[in-house]
């Protein structure tokens, strides 16, 4: 891997070669680009399961760290562009607690693709608005308050669409696309009321916009995006009462808050909490221990649903939504002795901090009770809602919904993988696996045969 005399200082800056350089885009960067960024593509997500992409990344990774030294920011030089890689638990929380200064969320490459669909979205602002916005989102999503004000409706959907899927399932098999159109109606009617429910349109409009801001500098198409606001701007008029576009209706606001414009952001968040569903049904049904575990959950803790949220929490960790979370470094910033410069992109590789073997000890198996125990928690490594003053505002709901839905497929069916990669309890979970070859075959409990083993 190149001739760069070994470095050992923790926590600085490395500046790798040219030829490093090259095998980190070439193992790490272009296979993160092209399974899809802001929409997944699904031949390419299949393929990087059949290879183990993640895996491979994962320890290419590892070795350029030990190569430059345990704890090093790599410093990789592209064309017209300069990126940093923070690989440790001390450069990530570094980078999430320095928002706004020194390390901006309104990176350049975000503004470009995000901003296609949500021009005026907080992710892709700075400045005062930036401020003004997140403490909108906040409000809305009531954010930090552990359950919000509109749970119980929000519960009722969940359960209603939930328990519409497992009908169908029954006479079939659970497959992803079922459980896709499923969690479209379910984030339709949270996000936008009971009247979006079957505007797939409205969500389908969305996802191609996102596709297309996978290219992040091609040209958008305008046609496409004014039907995506048309539509939503007509539910958000609407302000149906037991969804957040009603409670976008009731908090204040300015002009400069752009309310609508945060509405995309919701919509898309949810969206891939879809894939982190699947996963976490497959994770549950190849562990008997941890489903035996969920089961008795559900039943003695109803209402939290304390562990089937850490099994949501895991199936992210393992297989992050959001596997590179990216900033701008708004001007020269010292790490440990060394110079980031100023306009450098930094991005923290998610897929590899998350199962970074050398500091997490559960880094490659399915272990809820990291979740319940505190330790996950207390280590910057593990982010899969992002971190600091820009962790991601709708996490409480995003995982009220999940572990209710998940709750609602496991309450009284057992499950059957007929497709797809396999998990085993005995080996090292894989670093990518796609939901999309999944399928499971489903009895209701107490049914002949119904064990599902």
């Amino acid at each position: 891997m190149g001739g760069v005399r070994e470095r050992v200082r923790v926590g600085g800056v490395a500046r790798v070669s040219a030829w490093d350089g090259a095998v980190i885009t070439g193992g790490v960067l272009v296979p993160l680009v092209a399974r899809g960024l802001l929409a997944r593509w699904p031949l390419m997500v299949d393929l990087g399961d059949l290879l183990d992409a993640d895996r491979r990344s994962t320890r290419l990774l590892a070795a350029m760290r030990r190569k430059y030294g345990y704890g090093n920011t790599l410093l990789v030089r592209l064309p017209g562009r300069r990126l940093a890689l923070v690989l440790d638990a001390e450069g990530v929380r570094r980078v999430l607690e320095g928002e706004p200064e020194p390390f901006a969320v309104a990176n350049l490459e975000k503004r470009h693709a995000v901003g296609r669909f949500q021009p005026r979205g907080v992710l892709v602002s700075s400045g005062p608005e930036r401020h003004l916005r997140r403490q909108f989102n906040e409000e809305v999503l009531d954010t930090g308050r552990g359950i919000h004000r509109l749970s119980e409706a929000f519960t009722r959907v969940v359960r209603e669409e939930a328990r519409l899927l497992l009908d169908l399932a029954e006479d079939t098999d659970l497959r992803w696309e079922a459980l896709r159109v499923c969690w479209a109606r379910v984030l339709r009617r949270v996000v936008l009321g009971d009247g979006a429910r079957d505007d797939h349109a409205v969500t389908d409009t969305l996802f191609r916009l996102r596709r297309e801001a996978n290219w992040g500098y091609a040209p958008r198409s305008e046609r496409t995006y004014r039907e995506f606001r048309g539509r939503l701007e007509g539910h958000l008029r609407r302000a149906e009462p037991n969804s957040l576009a009603g409670v976008l209706a009731a908090t204040p606001q300015t002009p400069e808050t752009a309310a609508y414009d945060q509405v995309p952001q919701w919509l898309f968040a949810f969206d891939s909490a879809g894939l982190v569903l699947f996963r976490a049904l497959a994770l549950l049904t190849s562990h008997p221990v941890q489903d035996a575990r969920a089961r008795t959950a559900i039943v003695r803790d109803p209402v939290a649903l304390g562990y089937l949220r850490a099994c949501v929490l895991e199936s992210v960790r393992l297989w992050p939504t959001t596997p590179a979370i990216l900033r701008d470094a708004t001007r020269d910033v010292d790490l440990g002795g060394d110079t980031l410069p100023g306009g450098t992109a930094v991005l923290i590789p998610a897929t590899f901090v998350q199962r970074d073997a050398a500091s997490l000890p559960y880094a490659d198996s399915f272990t809820p009770d990291v979740w319940l125990d505190g330790s996950a928690a207390d280590s910057w490594s593990v982010v899969p809602f992002s971190g600091g003053p820009a962790e991601c505002p709708g996490r409480d709901l995003v995982m009220l919904t999940t572990s209710v839905f998940l709750a609602e497929l496991v309450r009284d069916h057992v499950y059957r993988q007929t497709a797809g990669r396999r998990l085993s309890p005995g080996l090292p979970l894989p670093g990518s696996f796609s939901p999309y070859r999944l399928r499971f075959a489903v009895r209701r409990l107490g049914e002949r045969g119904g064990d599902g083993r």
